[in-house]
């Protein structure tokens, strides 16, 4: 078995790190991508490697040279590299080709071995290594029938969204019989080359050969075997978090991303908090059903996204702002804060790091003396003596430490008649997750008008499970602040699917009390279940995560290093504000399949 690896192009999208290099030599996680690859390759009965350059060709065979692990290396230049598509490089192997069995493969991928080890082991003799179509991916598109069989080529202009689940991307690792590329394949490449020209895709031969019913190939389907093309920059970073073998150094690129967890297949994300069951189907249906005038059309401003906010949340159009999501809100209300704002610990880092960038406020923090990071309405009112404005999550995160309203109401009346009356911004993101949320909520009219010193802020995104639209609401019968805050909002801030999505909300609040509901009951039974892991102390909580205090053997990083060997992420607190290193994590509460795979892998490692 021979290898013929393509390594000529000049790998453009990849900017600076090919201005001196071809694709193939650019370093990844300590080595280049060919070195990568021959290291898997030379591991397995391989009598010779046949590398196609072109682009600083020079330089592949300095650092490769002639044997590669005792493996004989054969260098094809093709000379017009600059001209030509990849047909043409696999065109001047040919008489290679015709000579043994062989393994093809371009330069720009990164790959597990185990997918070498699957196809080397597979008995049929041609085969074309092929992944599920992921909505990240670019490049040839096949279908299959159940005898893995392609069936067809999907060319771009006839890509259908609808038949995603029905397409396979493939890998470019291909497993070829001498026989095969002697009598069907070469000749074709041939014809293929002479009639139809040099600057197209070796994949268009084969095209061609199902047409006429002439390809013996079949399919070699992956599992979870993991990898990835490398195009471009984004491709680049994303290859080097997915194939990281150093798992503090991959930890600490996925939270470098602050999400986009999409991208990497097979991720449970109990990191991010987002409801699993909302919106519903029917409401994601509505919402594509006006995707392109929405794509097409530029968004209200605020005097109409106050009356969405009127009409959804029962409040008076000018005590309300819509934010781009809950973060725009805080950084722009904490911009505008004077005076003594105190803040608890540990808390969502938002308020304390945007109150850093105000010297017009002196800050305050009251960690609470215990293991859960518990406090009440009492502890909040000794801690707030001498403050202009406390900050208040409600229910807290990370603790999920839950003030009962009745006691925010009280703690409401003691600021407002104080002799120097005080601020309450509350947090309610979560507060729609707690048992009985509807009669916990301040979000009120009524309770604006009465209080003019409450400011309710509200992250849409988390509780109604859309963070892609970035949604938050900030509420106050204080007209003079709300005027301050917007002064430093942009125009337009919020897209037009943010702006439809409220649009349409009513319809659906049957379902979102259900979701809500949802949620708190697969919280008990997630808490129940991590209270018999032996290295887990839960706290109660009244929001969508629970925080735990990890116990021997394991600590915070210890334990996320574990899960994310198993492809599952959770949030390592260690260095969140008012941890001071102690080891906790916070665990998402999701639907009843992710939080058992949770368990399932928690119960091995005990």
């Amino acid at each position: 078995m021979q290898v013929v690896i393509l390594a000529a192009g000049m790998g453009k999208r990849l900017k600076d790190k090919t201005k001196n290099h071809t694709k193939s030599m650019v370093e990844i996680l300590g080595k280049t991508f060919l070195e990568h690859s021959l290291d898997k390759l030379t591991k397995f009965d391989i009598s010779r490697i046949i590398l196609v350059t072109g682009y600083c060709g020079d330089e592949i065979k300095e650092v490769i040279g002639d044997t590669y692990n005792e493996v004989p290396v054969i260098y094809v230049n093709n000379e017009i590299y600059a001209t030509t598509n990849n047909i043409y490089s696999l065109y001047l192997t040919k008489d290679y080709l015709v000579q043994e069995d062989t393994l093809l493969l371009e330069s720009d991928l990164i790959y597990e071995e185990k997918i070498i080890k699957k196809l080397l082991y597979n008995p049929y003799p041609n085969l074309a290594v092929v992944g599920k179509y992921q909505v990240y991916m670019d490049g040839t598109v096949v279908k299959v029938n159940d005898n893995n069989e392609i069936t067809a080529f999907v060319p771009k202009e006839h890509f259908d969204y609808n038949e995603i689940n029905n397409y396979y991307k493939t890998v470019n690792i291909y497993k070829l019989s001498k026989d095969f590329l002697k009598n069907d394949y070469v000749p074709f490449l041939d014809a293929y080359c002479k009639v139809m020209g040099r600057n197209s895709y070796y994949e268009q031969v084969l095209k061609v050969m199902l047409s006429l019913e002439k390809n013996n190939l079949r399919v070699l389907k992956l599992d979870n075997e993991k990898w990835y093309e490398v195009d471009d920059l984004q491709d680049y970073d994303m290859a080097q978090t997915m194939f990281c073998d150093d798992i503090d150094l991959k930890l600490k690129k996925y939270h470098s991303t602050y999400g986009g967890y999409w991208r990497f297949e097979g991720l449970i994300d109990f990191c991010y908090l987002v409801n699993p069951y909302f919106p519903t189907k029917r409401m994601i249906a509505e919402m594509k059903n006006c995707f392109e005038p929405l794509l097409t059309s530029y968004p209200s401003g605020q005097r109409v996204h106050k009356l969405l906010l009127s009409n959804t949340f029962g409040l008076e159009e000018d005590c309300v702002l819509l934010g781009n999501g809950a973060a725009e809100l805080i950084n722009c209300l904490m911009t505008v804060m004077r005076g003594k704002v105190g803040y608890i610990l540990p808390t969502f880092q938002e308020y304390p790091e945007r109150l850093k960038k105000n010297k017009n406020v002196e800050t305050f923090e009251f960690i609470p003396d215990n293991k859960d990071y518990s406090y009440d309405k009492k502890d909040l009112l000794e801690f707030s003596k001498g403050l202009d404005t406390l900050i208040l999550i409600n229910p807290d995160n990370p603790s999920g430490n839950f003030i009962p309203k009745s006691d925010l109401i009280e703690i409401l009346d003691e600021f407002k008649n104080a002799k120097n009356p005080k601020q309450l911004i509350l947090d309610e993101s979560f507060v729609d997750f707690s048992v009985d949320f509807e009669n916990n909520t301040l979000l009120k009219q009524e309770l604006l008008n009465k209080y003019p010193n409450l400011i309710v802020i509200k992250s849409i995104s988390k509780s109604y499970g859309v963070p892609g639209i970035r949604l938050g609401i900030l509420a106050s019968s204080n007209k003079e602040l709300l005027k301050d805050v917007y002064s430093v909002m942009p125009v337009w801030n919020i897209n037009s699917y943010g702006e439809f999505f409220l649009q349409i909300l009513n319809k659906y609040r049957g379902n979102y009390v259900k979701a809500c509901e949802k949620i708190a009951e697969n919280r008990e039974k997630l808490f129940s279940e991590l209270e018999k892991i032996k290295f887990l102390r839960p706290i109660k909580s009244q929001a969508n995560y629970i925080l735990c205090e990890v116990l021997k053997p394991y600590n915070s990083i210890t334990i996320c290093q574990k899960l994310v060997e198993e492809n599952l992420l959770i949030k390592d607190c260690r260095s969140k504000l008012g941890f001071n290193g102690k080891p906790y994590v916070r665990i998402a509460v999701k639907d009843e399949n992710d939080n058992k795979e949770l368990i399932r892998i928690l119960e091995s490692l005990e």
